[in-house]
C-alpha cells in the first residue's frame, strides 16, 4: 500500500458458509497491508455475516476516471477470515477505490478433520490494468442454432443462472462455475470497469455486457459447438470473469436496474453481440471503456454512448421472462398502504429470508404494507447493498425473491 495514499474508501466483508447465502456471523476478519503485513483493521461479522464498512486508503480519484494513470488506480489489500469449525480464509488482492464501497464475499467452507485448514486465494487484477488477451472481433449478429438446439422462445430470456467455463474454450481442465445471472453480470462489470466513472458510463458498459452475455445465452455460442457451458473467463474470447472478486456498490446499483434490457436492432431476433475493447490498449469497432468514461464526463447519456459505437438504429429493449423466481413481477411499486398478494408474497418471502437473516424482522403476512413491512423491506435492502427507499420496486423484487429461492433451496 502507498503511504502517501490520502483518498480513502470502504470496504465490507461478506461472510457466507461456503458458496451459499447462510449468514456467518462471529467470524473474524483481518486486514493487511500486502507491502508489509501491517494490520490496518480488524472486525467480527454480525448477525448477517458482516463487517462493518471499513475505511481504507485508497490512490487519488483521478487515476481511475482519466485515461493513462502511471500507477494503479486502485489499492489492494489482504483479507484473512476464521470462523470457529471452518476453514481460515487468506485473501489477496482485494480491491478499493476512492470514495466507492467494495463488498467482498468470502466463502468459508467447513473444517476437515486432520487436514490441512487453510485456504488461500490471490484475486487477479483488474482488467483495466493487468495485461489481458484482446477480443478477436465477430459479427453483430449471428446464427441461430438448428431447431433441434435448445432455443425453443421467440424472445430472449433472462436465464437463472449462467455457465462459466473459467478458461479458455479448449481447456478441459478449467472448472465450471454455475453463476447466477445478475451476479455473474456484477462480476464482469467490476472486472471491466471502474465504480469511479460517471454513471451513463457505467450503464453503457452495463448494457454492453448484458448484450453480450445474453447473445452468447440465446444463440447457444458454446453448446452449439459442443461446449458444456454458456461463456468462458477468457478475455481473448468473452468477458473478464474472476470467481470471488471484490463487487463494487455503484456497480451493483446499476446491474439491480437494468439485468433485464439489452440492446438490440428492428429485424433481428436476438440481443446485439455488443463487442468492446478497453480503446487504449487495444482497440475495436464496439465500445472503447475508456471513451465511453470520457464521453460520461462530458454529459453525454448511455443511450446515446451506446449509439456512437453500435449505430443510430439501436434500442434497447428488455426480456418479459426472468428464470428462477417464483412469482414474475407485476409492475408496480409496492409501498406502505399497498395491499394485495403481492404485499403477501414479499412478506412470506422475507419472513423466510429472516431465518437466515435475523436482522430483517419477522411480520404478519396480511398482504397489507404499514411500517412494520417497511421496516423489513429497509432491512433487507441494507443487508443486500440496494438503495434503503423501504418500498418495493422491480430491482427489489428480484432480488427477495433470488435469496428466497436460494435459502429456501428451491433452486
Amino acid at each position: 500500500m502507498n503511504p502517501s495514499y490520502l483518498d480513502r474508501g470502504d470496504l465490507q466483508i461478506f461472510v457466507t458458509a461456503g458458496e451459499g447465502p447462510d449468514p456467518v456471523p462471529g467470524a473474524r476478519v483481518r486486514v493487511t497491508d500486502p507491502a508489509d503485513g501491517r494490520v490496518l483493521e480488524e472486525a467480527v461479522t454480525d448477525s448477517s455475516g458482516q463487517t462493518p464498512f471499513l475505511e481504507l486508503p485508497a490512490p487519488p480519484m483521478e487515476w481511475s476516471v482519466e485515461e493513462g494513470a502511471a500507477e494503479r488506480p486502485y489499492a489492494v489489500y489482504n483479507v484473512t477470515v476464521s470462523a470457529p469449525g471452518r476453514e481460515t480464509l487468506h485473501l489477496g488482492g482485494v480491491e478499493v477505490l476512492p470514495a466507492g464501497r467494495a463488498i467482498q464475499r468470502a466463502s468459508l467452507a467447513p473444517a476437515r478433520t486432520g487436514g490441512f485448514n487453510v485456504h488461500n486465494v490471490l484475486l487477479p487484477p483488474h482488467a483495466l490494468w493487468g495485461e489481458f488477451p484482446a477480443r478477436p472481433e465477430e459479427e453483430e449478429v449471428k446464427p441461430l442454432p438448428e431447431p433441434e438446439g435448445l432455443v425453443v422462445l421467440p424472445e430472449p430470456v433472462i436465464p437463472e443462472f449462467v455457465v462459466v467455463h473459467d478458461g479458455r474454450p479448449d481447456d478441459a481442465s478449467a472448472k465450471n462455475h454455475w453463476v447466477r445471472f445478475k451476479d455473474y453480470i456484477k462480476n464482469v462489470a467490476c472486472s471491466e470497469i471502474y465504480s469511479t466513472w460517471r454513471t451513463e458510463a457505467i450503464k453503457a458498459n452495463v448494457l454492453a455486457i448484458l448484450s453480450f452475455t445474453l447473445n452468447r445465452v440465446y444463440t447457444e455460442w458454446y453448446r452449439g459447438k459442443g461446449h458444456d457451458f454458456t461463456i468462458t473467463s477468457s478475455t481473448a474470447f468473452d468477458q473478464s470473469y474472476s470467481h470471488g472478486r471484490t463487487i463494487f456498490q455503484e456497480i451493483g446499483v446499476v446491474v439491480d436496474d437494468l439485468f433485464t434490457t439489452y440492446v438490440t436492432k428492428e429485424g433481428i431476433s436476438q440481443p446485439l453481440f455488443t463487442q468492446y475493447c478497453d480503446g487504449r490498449r487495444t482497440r475495436c469497432g464496439g465500445l472503447s471503456q475508456w471513451e465511453s468514461q470520457a464521453l460520461g464526463e462530458q454529459g453525454w447519456d448511455a443511450v446515446s454512448i451506446l449509439k456512437k459505437y453500435y449505430g443510430a438504429d439501436i434500442y434497447l429493449k428488455s426480456a418479459e421472462k426472468v428464470e428462477g423466481v417464483p412469482l414474475s413481477y407485476g409492475g408496480e411499486v409496492l409501498s406502505e398502504g399497498s395491499e394485495g398478494e403481492a404485499v403477501r408474497t414479499v412478506q412470506s418471502q422475507l419472513n423466510r429470508i429472516g431465518d437466515n437473516f435475523p436482522a430483517i424482522p419477522k411480520i404478519p403476512a396480511d398482504g397489507v404494507f404499514g411500517p412494520a413491512t417497511r421496516e423489513a423491506v429497509e432491512a433487507f435492502q441494507k443487508i443486500f447493498h440496494l438503495p434503503r427507499t423501504g418500498s418495493v420496486d422491480f430491482a427489489v423484487w428480484y432480488e427477495i425473491s433470488n435469496i428466497y429461492v436460494a435459502v429456501a433451496e428451491l433452486a
